[in-house]
């Protein structure tokens, strides 16, 4: 597990520009994070386990766990495995029969159930190397420099940059928040789309 990192849920919030949810990941022992959109009801089962609200039924996630356990199997780690086409891909790793077993997973449902089996989340090094933010790095302006050519072979890297940061701009500036991860501010209500709308990892 050399190639992975271990990282916490810092928070959970809804974009300002499309009502989607949002779960930020941090990096333990960096301020580097890793956002990564999800469904608004992957949302509201990562809020309810992370708030540890009583719901009267089992949750889908609730389900799974209680599943996993009567099968005397135990889920060790979650993980967010790979990017491709600006889609993560996740990975639930459990013991079974005495045997390891990678079952594969969108990163939100993972979380869901690492929030409530109280596991280690981890994520590729190259995937953070890749996607994570670095807010204090990413948001600082670039310097004026007199040499063109730098200039030009660093054009393509800060465009990619520009790209990717302004997708997430409106949120960054609030993640040095000490507030717990919520979304009691009416969005699980007034801000959910409709049940049809597709939802991304």
């Amino acid at each position: 597990m050399s190639d992975m990192v271990e990282v916490v849920i810092d928070s959970l919030r809804v974009s300002l520009t499309n009502q989607q949810r949002i779960v930020v990941l941090r990096e333990i022992g960096m301020e580097r994070y890793l956002p990564i959109w999800i469904g608004p009801y992957e949302a509201e089962s990562i809020t309810i386990a992370l708030q540890e609200i009583e719901v009267a039924r089992p949750q889908t996630h609730d389900l799974l766990k209680n599943f996993l356990i009567e099968l005397n199997a135990r889920l060790i780690r979650v993980e967010v495995s790979s990017l491709a086409d600006d889609v993560f891909y996740g990975n639930l790793v459990v013991e079974a029969n005495n045997q390891i077993v990678d079952i594969d997973s969108r990163p939100s449902d993972a979380l869901a159930l690492a929030v409530r089996a109280h596991v280690p989340i981890l994520v590729a090094r190259d995937v953070m190397d890749k996607a994570g933010i670095v807010p204090e790095k990413d948001l600082e302006p670039e310097s004026e420099t007199s040499d063109s050519t730098a200039d030009k072979s660093e054009e393509g890297v800060q465009e990619e940059n520009s790209d990717r940061l302004s997708i997430f701009e409106d949120f960054l500036q609030n993640l040095e928040s000490d507030d717990p991860p919520d979304e009691s501010e009416d969005d699980m209500d007034e801000d959910m789309p409709d049940e049809d709308d597709s939802e991304e990892d």
